[in-house]
């Protein structure tokens, strides 16, 4: 049995280009994101995968990339559910702010702490760990009993909650994961083992 799944980071969106912090707010795909999505597309075709279910934010960027990579796919019609459980990491009172304003207004170790350590939120938002705490049980209650049946799973969200998820499917320490980058639109290829560890993991780069 193929227990197979795959991990896309939506294409840049137009906030990632104009430099600010995102989060929750939802922000559509730029020029150059929609061309990452079709790209992702065309290489899961290339590689012949076949999905039978797909899992995505509530938010526009990431359902915009995985509707982009089911159009290279010839698959359009398959079960998608979108839960805010793989929503980007609230970023807080951040959102919306220029990042070089940000570093300007608090210090540029500061922001740094909020960006990159796991368990500092910023105001009013949330930490890696946070983010974690809403996707972990919901990949292993909701997506891994769909991996586990064979169905070939394709999951489109966004940096920090897929961050999360690969900390807990890789075993990463807080210390690593911080430093893990996963870059828009490259998707991330795994297969499970029966006892739901990793057989396989695999970057599809052009």
């Amino acid at each position: 049995m193929d227990r197979m799944m795959v991990l896309v980071r939506h294409g840049q969106s137009e906030w990632n280009l104009k430099n600010l912090f995102t989060g929750w707010r939802d922000v559509d795909l730029s020029e150059q994101g929609t061309a990452e999505a079709h790209a992702a597309g065309k290489r899961l075709k290339a590689e012949n995968l076949k999905f039978g279910v797909c899992f995505t934010s509530a938010l526009i960027r990431a359902q915009r990339t995985l509707d982009l990579m089911l159009d290279e796919l010839g698959e359009t019609g398959l079960p998608t559910t979108r839960d805010q459980a793989l929503n980007e990491r609230d970023y807080g009172d951040l959102a919306g702010l220029n990042k070089d304003d940000a570093r300007a207004k608090w210090g540029e170790e500061q922001v740094h702490i909020w960006r990159r350590s796991y368990a500092t939120a910023p105001p009013g938002g949330e930490s890696l760990r946070d983010t974690g705490a809403r996707v972990w049980p919901y990949y292993l209650h909701t997506i891994q009993p769909h991996v586990m049946r064979g169905d070939g799973v394709l999951i489109s969200a966004h940096g920090n909650s897929l961050r999360a998820l690969i900390m807990a499917l890789d075993g990463l320490t807080p210390d690593e994961v911080v430093k893990l980058e996963l870059p828009t639109g490259l998707p991330v290829l795994y297969r499970l083992n029966a006892d739901t560890t990793v057989a396989e993991k695999r970057e599809l780069a052009g």
